[in-house]
């Protein structure tokens, strides 16, 4: 569910990444309704052939007089682009200008985006301002990293600061980060994501961090639970627990709703409803949920659920595959190992 609007450079660099709802795919025939197959006709001589496969767009050549700002280098933008489009084998790109502002140290950036399978025939156009310090960017109404490891620094935050429960590695060599709100549906959708993950990623770090949104009253109570079942019950209490309250999400509508909910989950971790309810009403615990969404709020995450991949955020429940493609590519990238 969304916390804040996307930007449209987020929706350009990943256009697939925002498109969650789910192909309707026909049923397959019924074998007693099936039609025998009929044998291959010949064409008639004039029948037109199958169209062409589409070209890929061609970009006008850069005018070497739009580039009349000294940083950021067009490598530093290539770089940048790579970092963020390199998972898609089909993107294409061409740096159009790199141009000085009025303001010192502010420069414009203009990129064509196209498809090498030229299924979108117009170039997409992608302008931002970066920042006098050479790792930020304007893009819209947002300031995002930029620079030829884009990721890095988020990356490090998440390796410092990220102290929800998880499973699997210790190593955060692969830190999947999720954020989630256990009364968003959207959360509730990823959590099949999730356990596929969990699954072809053996040797990752999949964490989960707390970020109740506040427009979802149990939210907040959800998360305390969570808290302190993995306290006296440790990571494989709270992922437990965490997947009875999902199953149960519809129990959150109401506060009394959300208290058997809640216990029911507490119950299936293996833990005293009552321990856990008097260990959530603490303030220490309410102080590590601020925490999370504090980590959260740093790292520019404005919607849920999103999960951060060795620092590089997306939508935590995108299409599968291309969820897939993304992680193997920032494995590649990094130079780790996810099986």
């Amino acid at each position: 569910m969304r916390f804040l609007s996307a930007t449209a450079l987020i929706v350009l660099f990943a256009p697939a990444l925002h498109t969650v709802a789910q192909q309707h795919v026909p049923p397959a025939p019924d074998s007693t309704t099936a039609q025998p197959m009929q044998p291959a006709q010949e064409q008639p001589a004039n029948t037109p052939s199958a169209p062409a496969p589409s070209a890929a767009p061609e970009f006008p050549k850069p005018d070497p007089a739009n580039f009349t700002a000294a940083s950021p280098t067009k490598e530093i933008v290539n770089a940048f682009l790579q970092a963020n489009f390199g998972f898609d084998e089909n993107r294409m790109w061409q740096v159009q200008a790199i141009l000085k502002t009025p303001v010192n140290g502010y420069s414009k950036v203009i990129v064509l985006i196209g498809d090498k399978t030229g299924k979108v025939k117009q170039p997409q156009i992608l302008s931002f301002i970066t920042l006098p310090d050479g790792k930020h960017i304007v893009a819209g109404d947002e300031i995002l990293a930029f620079g030829d490891h884009p990721f890095a620094g988020a990356r490090q935050q998440l390796q410092e600061r990220a102290s929800g429960p998880y499973r699997g590695a210790a190593s955060k060599d692969l830190e999947l980060v999720e954020f989630a709100d256990f009364q968003c549906p959207h959360c509730k959708e990823a959590q099949a994501n999730m356990e596929k993950l969990a699954v072809d990623y053996p040797k990752a770090r999949i964490v989960f961090e707390n970020y109740p949104l506040p427009y979802h009253p149990e939210a907040l109570n959800s998360g305390e639970y969570g808290v302190c079942v993995t306290r006296l019950g440790g990571s494989s209490a709270f992922f437990q627990f965490a997947a009875a309250v999902f199953d149960g999400q519809d129990g959150l509508a109401t506060p009394d709703g959300a208290t058997l909910t809640l216990n029911a989950a507490v119950v299936k971790a293996g833990l005293d409803p009552a321990k856990v309810a008097a260990c959530a009403a603490t303030p220490d615990v309410k102080a590590n949920i601020d925490a999370s969404v504090q980590l959260g709020k740093d790292l520019n995450i404005n919607e849920t659920p999103t999960l951060v991949v060795n620092g590089r955020a997306i939508s935590a429940n995108v299409p599968y595959d291309v969820l897939k493609k993304i992680i193997d590519y920032q494995i590649k990238v990094d130079g780790v190992s996810g099986q």
